[in-house]
């Protein structure tokens, strides 16, 4: 998918590819990945056509036919359920230095949860900053319900997570790659958690190992590392408890990054 995503590729054609049936092949692929063929093909096309906006002035329509769309239409729709705002859109908020460009979810009720836990790096010989955040969706898209950003092995916490089904994922990005373009930026380790169920008030740990990224892990870039323009002030924060503190030490935290 990484290399072909430009072509119609069917769940028959990539079943067949890996001498399976689709049916084997897709309950394989998402013990592996998470998430469908499908599912995470698009992934891969948004991915791919995020990056070209950003650093070409191709046509939107130029765009959806290199990442393998035959429709327009279908194209923009599913980049609009995706990302939240239209490839124009993105591509205008972007040059005019917006970092945040979407928003997936609406608010949530007033009682809120707090997810925390410790983050585990692979052995890395390169300074990093980690990105870890809650989406509705196991594709990452658009801003996470909660973040926290740390610069190493550690605690996180993340506040003010809305009610229903979120997923847990993380980046680790060495910092000399922080302050390149999204596109251009590559993970050396990433984090995922099977669905979490979150009820108002609860306060959940879920401990999370990051492993070297490999090509069965979705694209996860575009929206976490753009998460450093929303951190608040240091002096805004009160009342933080001992494990909040810690994350401020070694990192900034964001709470209620929508």
């Amino acid at each position: 998918m990484w290399d072909r995503y430009h072509e119609p590729l069917s769940l028959d054609a990539m079943a067949d590819s890996a001498f399976l049936s689709r049916f084997y092949f897709s309950r394989l692929f998402r013990s592996k990945t998470g998430t469908s063929p499908g599912r995470f093909l698009t992934a891969i096309r948004l991915y791919k056509a995020k990056n070209l906006l950003l650093e070409t002035d191709m046509s939107v329509t130029d765009i959806a036919y290199a990442v393998g769309y035959n429709s327009l239409g279908t194209f923009i729709s599913r980049f609009t359920r995706s990302v939240g705002i239209s490839p124009a859109r993105y591509r205008w908020l972007a040059e005019h230095g917006i970092p945040h460009l979407s928003r997936t979810r609406t608010a949530g009720p007033r009682r809120r949860a707090t997810i925390g836990g410790k983050i585990v790096l692979p052995p890395v010989d390169v300074p990093v900053k980690i990105y870890v955040g809650v989406f509705d969706s196991p594709i990452v898209q658009g801003l996470p319900a909660s973040c926290d950003i740390l610069e190493e092995s550690g605690d996180y916490l993340l506040r003010d997570v809305p009610e229903g089904e979120w997923y847990l994922r993380a980046a680790a990005i060495a910092l000399d790659d922080v302050a390149a373009k999204p596109s251009m930026r590559r993970p050396v380790a990433v984090g995922a958690h099977d669905a979490l169920t979150v009820t108002a008030g609860a306060d959940l740990t879920v401990h999370l190992d990051l492993h070297p990224t490999g090509v069965f892990d979705l694209p996860i870039l575009i929206a976490l590392p753009e998460l450093d323009n929303h951190a608040p002030e240091t002096g805004t924060r009160r009342g933080f408890g001992r494990q909040e503190r810690r994350s401020v030490r070694s990192g900034r935290v964001l709470h209620n990054a929508k």
